[in-house]
């Protein structure tokens, strides 16, 4: 029986995936033991319990980034963080170690390679997080979501998928979609959202009582589906053909009856929309270090997607970039084809194969 010990969490970006690969393990062979290392204070401390699994506590210790209380408590808390991973691989047996990123990931990096058991990276974003780096310098196998991720012998394996999304089948699910959101399925759809907690930028630009890019969207024939984030209080002008929702649980058929989406540009969100071939415009979220621009770097560059700096992005944008998009079918169409090219819903299958090669090794 093997034994794996997935390391990540502190947000959905780095559970998501690793959940992915669980599930993928487990399914593969029931018998083997698949055990998570994570944070008591991270988004793992609910998500993993309830899907099932294990969950094996590491302290969370931060990198320092600037002198303060944390960096000078870091060279004790780290070796100790070191400490309590070389022990739960040791109780447990462990075989192989898979890091997704987070707090939990370096110190089970490191604890890895003192017992002499293999670890494998996985990088979600185009920017590497310091764990990551790090890590990618000594692991048996390192991939990476986009191309052009800067990690050491990396190979661009993809992104672990929800389920949901990787078995979407887009077209036989229109009809049941567009009744969901009380669409028309004869009609194209764009997609407008921000994440589970919105988007200020992109709801003022198509916004009731703000850039009214919705009626734009309407004027040239389409039909809006408008995620406006859980805190919006954003005017729902109950126009027909315009669906406005504080937040969807039903994201495959949002995918589904999308034929152009405009969205925030995370590392998940990017290889969902690329995975299931749909054209879009991405407005990168400003805060940060600049990771959203980056993860649809390689979209924009295949000609799958364009990119409109937050900033920019208004009613008046809305009206002169996107609304001749919505009306011009033959680029949309070649957008398609060139999302599906630099896409894959394989990224499970890739990390797993990758981790077998490790243990092989």
């Amino acid at each position: 029986m093997t034994t794996y010990l997935l390391a990540g969490g502190g947000t959905a970006g780095h559970v998501n995936p690793l959940l992915a690969v669980a599930d993928a393990l487990r399914a593969r062979d029931p018998e083997a033991e698949v055990l998570v290392l994570g944070t008591r204070e991270g988004l793992e401390a609910r998500l993993v319990p309830e899907r099932g699994y294990e969950l094996l506590f590491v302290d969370k210790v931060p990198f320092p980034r600037r002198p303060n209380k944390a960096a000078a408590a870091f060279p004790a808390r780290f070796p100790r963080a070191i400490s309590q991973v070389r022990a739960h691989i040791a109780q447990r047996g462990v075989d192989v170690v898979v890091g997704f990123g987070g707090y939990a990931s370096a110190p089970a990096y490191v604890a890895a390679r003192r017992e002499r058991v293999p670890f494998v990276v996985h990088e979600a974003n185009a920017r590497p997080g310091l764990a990551n780096v790090l890590g990618a310098r000594r692991a048996a196998g390192v991939g990476v979501a986009f191309e052009g991720t800067p990690l050491k012998r990396s190979r661009v394996v993809g992104m672990p998928l929800r389920r949901e999304i990787v078995t979407l089948d887009r077209d036989a699910l229109r009809d049941e979609a567009a009744g969901y959101f009380g669409l028309d399925p004869a009609k194209p759809v764009l997609l407008v959202f921000g994440g589970s907690l919105g988007a200020a930028r992109l709801n003022a630009a198509f916004g009731e009582g703000h850039g009214e890019g919705w009626r734009d969207v309407l004027d040239a024939g389409w039909q809006l589906l408008h995620v406006t984030g859980e805190r919006s209080e954003l005017a729902d002008p109950a126009a027909p053909g315009y669906a406005v929702r504080r937040y969807v649980d039903r994201m495959d058929l949002a995918f589904a009856l999308a034929d152009f989406i405009v969205s925030r540009s995370g590392a998940a969100t990017v290889s969902e929309i690329s995975a299931l071939g749909i054209p879009t415009a991405y407005v990168p979220y400003a805060v940060g270090n600049g990771e959203q621009a980056l993860n649809a770097a390689s979209a924009v560059r295949a000609g799958a997607a364009i990119l409109i700096p937050d900033d920019e992005f208004t009613g008046d944008r809305v009206r002169s970039q996107v609304v001749p998009l919505l009306a011009d079918e033959t680029r949309r169409t070649a957008m398609a084809a060139a999302a599906a090219s630099v896409g894959t819903r394989t990224g499970t299958e890739n990390v797993v194969a990758m981790i077998d090669e490790a243990l092989g090794a």
